[in-house]
This record gives structure tokens, C-alpha cells and sequence, in this order.
């Protein structure tokens, strides 16, 4: 997979490739579906949410600038794998997921895969988790029609949020970045498709 789909791509930071290269993706798909895990296309993890295409993944995790020890938050954990590349890069990782059965699953293939780094919570992501706020870094796995407030202001000045925004079938990739306490910058990268956002807050500015 890596081989294949990441190296010929423009992820070129060397720890990304290797942290894709040491994580066991099969673990974070379902049983009956572990066959597709490593193909270039998202698959269905259950309850309506997949887990991205290998590249995205890597592609986020790159537009983050993450620095060795960073403290991250990682929206929407899914089936773990975004979390499980960011503990392989040795980052100190927060996960919400809004789906108990999904974030159950997700913490075990975790604990199977050996990290310790990654803390594990199911709430609303829109929310973020402000007692251990500010973060260097917030990768969203879901698609909010706009950029959520909350998560901008639990960002560490100078820290970054990669994350889809837009509507169901038009979607793009967007970084902000934290410029000063009162100030934020965004850029838009290309187009993706992600699931919607889900949650009470998606709707609120």
C-alpha cells in the first residue's frame, strides 16, 4: 500500500511514510472486510462511517506540521486508524468519536495494536474536549458545513486544524491555522468527499 499508493503521491514527509508503513491497518477495518484494507479507497467500517483512503490519511496528517511530542486532537475517531498513524508519529493523541459502539471497537484495535499514547472518549467532536485544550494540532474525520468555533478557539497559537468542510457532495479540505489569540487563517487544499458531520452542534456557527 505504501509502496504503491503514498510514495508515488506528494506525502513526502519521510515519518508520515514510515508511520504508515509500521501501523497494521487490517486491524482497524472489520473482520469480513479486512481484505480491503489496504486499497486506495475508503471502506465501510459500520454505522454508516469508513475508515479514508490511505492517501487522505496521509495527506492530513502532512498538512498538520506535527512536531515530534505534539498534543493532538483527533475528531471522529472512527475505526482508529487516523489515531493509530498519529501514535505511531509519537504524538499525544485525544479521540472522540460520537458512536459508542464505533468508538468500543475502535479502542480495542488501539489496545491490540500496542499504543499507550492515544486517549480514547466518546462525546460530540464539534464540542472538542476543552479541559485539555489548547492542541497543537485537530484533524477532523467527518465533514461540518462550516469550521466549527469551539475547536478554533482550543487551538494553540500557531497550531493547525485540517479538516473537510462543505455539504454532502461538495466537500473541500481546509486548513486553519492560529495565528494570534483573536486570529485565524484558513486555506483551502483540494476537494474530498467524508462523511457528514453528525452531532446537535453541527448546525451552530
Amino acid at each position: 500500500m505504501v509502496d504503491t499508493q503514498i510514495v508515488p503521491s506528494d506525502v513526502e514527509d519521510q515519518r508520515i511514510v514510515d508511520a504508515m508503513r509500521g501501523v497494521p491497518r487490517h486491524l482497524f477495518v472489520p473482520e469480513h472486510s479486512q481484505h480491503l484494507a489496504y486499497g486506495d479507497h475508503p471502506v465501510q467500517v459500520g454505522h454508516g462511517q469508513t475508515i479514508s483512503q490511505p492517501y487522505i490519511v496521509g495527506i492530513m496528517t502532512q498538512l498538520a506540521r506535527l512536531k515530534p511530542g505534539n498534543k493532538i486532537l483527533d475528531v471522529g475517531t472512527g475505526s482508529g486508524y487516523q489515531a493509530a498513524i498519529l501514535a505511531e508519529l509519537g504524538m499525544e493523541v485525544y479521540t472522540i468519536e460520537i458512536l459508542p459502539a464505533l468508538a468500543e471497537r475502535a479502542a480495542k484495535a488501539l489496545e491490540k495494536a500496542g499504543y499507550t499514547n492515544v486517549h480514547p472518549r466518546v462525546g460530540d467532536g464539534y464540542n472538542g474536549w476543552p479541559e485539555e485544550a489548547p492542541f497543537d494540532a485537530i484533524i477532523l474525520a467527518a465533514s461540518p458545513d462550516h469550521v466549527p468555533s469551539p475547536l478554533k478557539r482550543q487551538l494553540a497559537v500557531g497550531g493547525r486544524m485540517v479538516l473537510p468542510v462543505g455539504h454532502t457532495w461538495h466537500q473541500d479540505l481546509v486548513v486553519v491555522r492560529r495565528t494570534a489569540p483573536d486570529r485565524w487563517e484558513e486555506h483551502v487544499h483540494i476537494p474530498v468527499l467524508f462523511v457528514p458531520m453528525t452531532g446537535k452542534g453541527v448546525k451552530s456557527a
